[in-house]
């Protein structure tokens, strides 16, 4: 199960799921306390930045 949720006003919403012992009601109260500025989860946008940037090393790129 899951849910279609905007994190902001006038975004596209993210899509949040149920997790291992962790209800949808609580999954998207995480996802709103997490986004206080950017449409995306700040933890999933950190994750992506540290991803993006081990890549491009990896790649040998500048």
């Amino acid at each position: 199960m899951g849910r279609a949720l905007r994190t902001q006003a006038g975004v596209k919403p993210v899509f949040v799921s149920v997790g291992h012992r962790v209800s949808l009601a609580n999954a998207c109260a995480h996802a709103l306390h997490l986004s206080p500025r950017y449409r995306i989860p700040e933890t999933t946008r950190r994750a992506d930045s540290l991803c993006r940037r081990a890549l491009k090393e990896a790649l040998g790129e500048a």
